[in-house]
């Protein structure tokens, strides 16, 4: 059951407390210099960040974007990072089909991740040359631990005569294995396209089960999949849409596809967190709900300051490890690079650039709503 929370400036409890030390005992302080930097700045974040609090804020943004300069840095901000990392610091935002195709295009000589582990995979397989750091080690992800590389081995094993696609929500071991990547942007156009190269009616896609089921509610694809799940996601349902419509008339809610199926049933739109703000932007609702994580709400509310936001308060606690604090560490002491194993890093590259070489879509697929779930096989772990 989603924790439901009315509109308002962003969930009260958006990050963890942000730690003492840096203002106070690292010499980043509220300086004359440090306002005239960053003055510009904080109508981007006032309605995340207040007043009292920003002379403690600034000086910690201000010596970011100074590392970044001095670094030939570029930091990648996902769209599920609190407001003042993705308007403050951010260089390149967006959802994690835009992260991938930038990564592998922007000029810099660093990459920082701010997201999760398996994306700083997906930009270091994308772009071995450039050093690419992730604040926090524990900025993990319930749906990439979910599976394994020797698990898809042996998927392959089982069932040789079908594609395998995996969801880029994974870590390197397990592209390696797969066949083609996908999105949630992409997911059906990806399922459809290995069909057609490998003459087959059935694709197997994992790890999600629920972006699975609702892939295949959307083609004539017989889909088998992975008992994973996003944590986050997994814990909206049907009678959240309903109790949302009840206390709230009107509202339009919009949903993400690792949502289960039932919600998408009962939602007024579904789609990637890129078709999610495309909607926002572009039909402009009197007043909307986003199933998705927490902070996506706050971004895309301070990009349609005329738009009424619902707040479903559904925090990633591994994208919460991700903070103004470590991302400043990570620069200043180039901490935290990852590194793969050369032949994961090719095989991995080999599965995504299968989706990278598929026609660009013009903006991110909608998943029909409405529809009913399909049965589909769930693949049992060994």
């Amino acid at each position: 059951m989603a924790r439901l929370i009315d509109a308002g400036p962003g969930c009260p409890t958006p990050t963890p407390a942000r730690r003492v030390g840096h203002s106070e005992t690292g010499g980043l302080t509220y300086t004359a210099e440090v306002k005239a930097e960053t003055d510009h700045l904080y109508p981007l974040a006032s309605d995340f960040i207040t007043p009292m609090e920003w002379p403690a804020i600034a000086p910690l943004v201000a010596a970011i974007n100074r590392l970044k300069a001095e670094r030939n840095a570029v930091i990648l901000a996902h769209n599920y990072m609190t407001p003042d990392i993705f308007r403050l610091v951010g260089d390149i935002r967006g959802d994690s089909l835009q992260l991938a195709r930038e990564a592998a295009e922007v000029e810099a000589d660093v990459i920082v991740q701010a997201g999760v582990h398996f994306m700083a995979e997906t930009s270091k397989i994308l772009a071995p040359e450039k050093t690419v750091l992730i604040p926090s080690l524990e900025a993990g992800c319930s749906l990439a631990s979910s599976i394994t590389g020797r698990d898809v081995a042996l998927i392959k094993q089982r069932y040789p005569e079908f594609p395998v696609v995996t969801y880029v929500n994974t870590t390197a071991d397990v592209k390696a294995e797969c066949h083609i990547t996908c999105t949630s942007s992409n997911a059906v156009q990806v399922v459809e396209a290995i069909a057609r190269d490998w003459n087959t009616d059935t694709v197997i896609l994992v790890p999600d089960q629920y972006l699975a089921r609702n892939v295949a509610s959307q083609t004539d694809i017989r889909i088998m999949t992975w008992p994973g799940a996003c944590e986050v996601h997994e814990l909206f349902s049907a009678s959240d849409v309903e109790a949302l419509r009840l206390a709230h008339s009107g509202v339009v809610i919009l949903a993400h596809p690792e949502c289960p199926p039932d919600v998408l049933e009962a939602a007024d739109f579904a789609g990637s967190t890129a078709a999610l703000a495309h909607y926002v932007r572009d039909h402009r609702p009197a007043k909307v709900v986003l199933l998705t994580e927490c902070s996506m709400s706050d971004n895309v509310a301070a990009e349609n300051p005329d738009v009424n936001f619902v707040r479903p308060c559904n925090l990633c606690p591994h994208m919460k490890q991700i903070t103004l604090e470590n991302i400043y560490d990570c620069l200043a002491n180039m901490r935290h690079a990852v590194d793969l194993e050369e032949g994961v890093r090719q095989r991995a590259k080999a599965a995504i650039d299968a989706m990278l070489a598929l026609p660009k879509m013009t903006a991110p697929l909608a998943f029909k709503t409405g529809l009913a779930a399909r049965d589909i096989t769930v693949i049992s772990p060994a």
